[in-house]
């Protein structure tokens, strides 16, 4: 059945009833398998159904149980950038095994995190940054128009305007390295709109700023969410259009049957499907491997945990030196921080915890740092270049959709918008060439 956006079935739009076989003689695909329930799978889910496709979500644990939940929600187009970048190199290796880090590995890194690593430095180089971030460019542009659509098909959770979204410092010199960036995404064609304040300009705006800061950079036009609740919102729209959503399923494997494509399932059954979406963030590999894609998505860990304030900050609040980022959740702050190369299984760290608290206390006033709550890690999926990976594998009937890194709440539906529409047409849009999972 084929959904208009305000959720009817319009009786002028007919599906096909045969199986996909996309090639020379490709048909339209009838009945799609999505593996993952975060963000990207969902956004994915949800634009099939606007072409009439019956999808099938698939998680092994429940809607946003990886990186969607508890990250910092920002919607925030002008600041999706490529992941390695010049400053990285700077951390140094003594910097990156300590705990208290914002970029940590752990001393004993095994092979594929080495390999992973060493392509993430050859990629920390200015020439590479640029070229990354002009691939970035045309889904950034899309990016809030994706999110739109959403609203207007019936996700009942809304985005907000980041009004203020401050970046803030404890010296006008110490910014600099941001104004560089800012300066650098408008060249590659990125527009990004800012002003610079002083430090008590951004008291002004935001007073549980502390006089440690001294200069602050204001970024106009960006969004937030609660992810979680926007994810599980996203959901519910998926099942309300007449999806199948099964959570507590595990997927095992894959197989291309020529005239389709069969999930093995950790219940011992098979699924079958005319089309499988692959959109498991930071397990992606294990299932698409066998399909070609060879470049190694790594667990990027990132954690978080809610305090109370006496006055809840109107916007985002970013702290670029700390690698620190806080968003305003109803009554409570989130504050969230830390990029741990590490396994996605391993549980969560109170030291990074501990470390992201002694980051910000000296820099928030008023901020209930010891009550802490929802003390959460989830895991980034990243890519060595800093690109997603999204479109189609070296089998016709399989795609993939992840390796957003931290843009995954942000580039989220339009990867799922980009990558229904290649699966349907049987083309590859040109936004998505830079991403070509085979690369």
């Amino acid at each position: 059945m084929t959904y208009r956006s305000d959720g009817r079935s319009p009786s002028s739009v007919t599906v096909p009833a045969t199986s996909a076989v996309i090639g020379s003689r490709r048909r339209t695909p009838e009945r799609v398998g999505v593996v993952g329930a975060g963000m990207v799978g969902l956004s994915t889910a949800w634009f099939l159904q606007e072409h009439g496709v019956q999808v099938t979500v698939i998680e092994r644990d429940h809607v946003a149980a990886g990186s969607s939940w508890g990250n910092a929600g920002w919607v925030t187009p002008s600041l999706a950038t490529p992941l390695p970048e010049p400053a990285v190199l700077r951390y140094g290796v003594r910097a990156v095994v300590s705990p208290a880090s914002p970029v940590y590995v752990p001393p004993r890194a095994d092979p594929q995190l080495l390999r992973f690593l060493a392509g993430f430095a050859r990629n920390s180089t200015a020439r590479r940054w640029r070229a990354a971030m002009e691939s970035l460019v045309p889904v950034n542009r899309r990016a809030f128009d994706a999110f739109d659509q959403l609203a207007a098909g019936g996700v009942q959770v809304p985005t907000r305007p980041a009004a203020p979204f401050l970046a803030c410092y404890r010296s006008a010199r110490e910014r600099e390295t941001l104004v560089t960036e800012l300066a650098e995404i408008r060249a590659a064609g990125q527009k990004v709109d800012f002003e610079l304040l002083s430090g008590s300009e951004a008291r002004a705006l935001q007073p549980a700023l502390t006089g440690e800061i001294d200069a602050a950079v204001r970024i106009d036009g960006q969004r937030f969410c609660d992810p979680g609740r926007f994810v599980a919102a996203l959901a519910d729209s998926v099942r309300a259009r007449g999806g199948d959503l099964r959570e507590g399923i595990g997927v095992r494997g894959i197989r291309d049957c020529d005239a389709d494509m069969a999930l093995e399932l950790s219940t011992g059954q098979t699924a079958r499907f005319d089309a499988v979406v692959v959109a498991s963030g930071a397990w992606l590999n294990e299932l698409a491997r066998p399909f070609g894609v060879r470049l190694p998505v790594q667990a990027g860990r990132g954690y978080s945990f809610s305090v109370a304030a006496r006055a809840v900050p109107e916007g985002p609040l970013y702290f670029p030196a700390q690698r620190v980022a806080c968003t305003p959740l109803g009554d409570r702050l989130r504050i969230a921080g830390m990029m741990e190369f590490r396994e996605p299984r391993a549980p969560l760290d109170h030291r990074r915890i501990t470390a992201i608290v002694d980051a910000v206390r000296p820099l928030l006033t008023g901020v209930e740092l010891a009550s802490r709550r929802q003390e959460w890690v989830g895991s980034r999926p990243c890519t060595p270049d800093g690109l997603p990976l999204i479109g189609r594998t070296a089998s016709p009937r399989l795609f993939v959709a992840g390796g957003h890194g931290m843009w995954g709440i942000t580039l989220g539906p339009v990867s799922g918008q980009l990558v229904a529409q290649a699966l349907i047409t049987g083309r590859c849009p040109a936004e998505l060439a830079p991403f070509d999972p085979l690369r």
